[in-house]
């Protein structure tokens, strides 16, 4: 074997491997936003599976970009940095939806919110809440569910011919009530996501991207649904309008 020729493959090889470190950090960062309060050093060594004194190297980096804080108790908790770079995620969509988000909420009395496609979840982007309510669902930004599960999910698939989902091959099957949101222009679900919460959803098409989901959350409501799901087919044209 010539050990001269044998190093280039072995070096792309190696460019080629994850970093574990960056892995570990972006998923010291996963678990803190899943929280749901501040955790100690030694709560987030055991949830990432490391030693303490790794966890501790990967948090002071961390903290040094201000995407964790650390409170008076040394606990630590996702930092302003995240909000920095949460604003440049699919900052277009964020910019067009925002209007009609607000409009939504405030006229139909529920959250409303636009989810994102990653890998086999819905991703919440960016949600707002009616100015005047009593009582709502909290939708989060960065708040995930199965893509399988609930009416964002089903409004996504629905941008998608049945044969178009298959050649992804995402391993998830095409839901029946995704050809029936084709047909009717948005989706239905409840039940499915929290229990006793419904939730309609129209399709958002991002071009040269993947769709995405302009959606309503709520317990209840006194409005219609066909009125509700008329009113974000509208809703999601204008969006898509604006990302033209």
């Amino acid at each position: 074997m010539n050990p001269t020729a044998s190093a280039p493959a072995g070096a792309a090889q190696a460019q080629a491997s994850p970093s574990q470190t960056l892995s570990r950090g972006i998923r010291a960062l996963e678990i803190l936003a899943a929280a749901q309060n501040p955790m100690t050093i030694a709560e987030l060594a055991d949830a990432m599976g490391v030693h303490r004194s790794v966890a501790y190297r990967i948090l002071r980096t961390l903290e040094d970009h201000s995407l964790l804080v650390r409170d008076d108790a040394g606990r630590v908790q996702p930092g302003p940095g995240l909000a920095v770079l949460a604003r440049g995620v699919s900052r277009n969509l964020q910019t067009a939806a925002l209007p009609e988000l607000t409009q939504l909420a405030n006229t139909l009395d529920m959250t409303a919110f636009v989810t994102v496609w990653d890998h086999q979840e819905c991703i919440t982007l960016v949600t707002a809440e009616p100015r005047h309510s009593g009582a709502t669902v909290a939708q989060h930004p960065g708040t995930r569910h199965p893509i399988n599960a609930g009416a964002p999910g089903i409004a996504i698939q629905s941008a998608l011919t049945e044969s178009e989902w298959n050649q992804l091959a995402t391993g998830i099957a095409y839901r029946p009530e995704a050809a029936e949101a084709r047909r009717a222009g948005y989706s239905s679900s409840h039940d499915e996501v929290i229990a006793g919460v419904s939730s309609l959803a129209a399709p958002v098409r991002v071009p040269g991207g993947r769709p995405a989901a302009l959606a309503v959350v709520y317990i209840r409501s006194a409005h219609d649904p066909a009125n509700v799901g008329s009113a974000l087919v509208e809703s999601a044209a204008r969006i898509e309008r604006q990302l033209a």
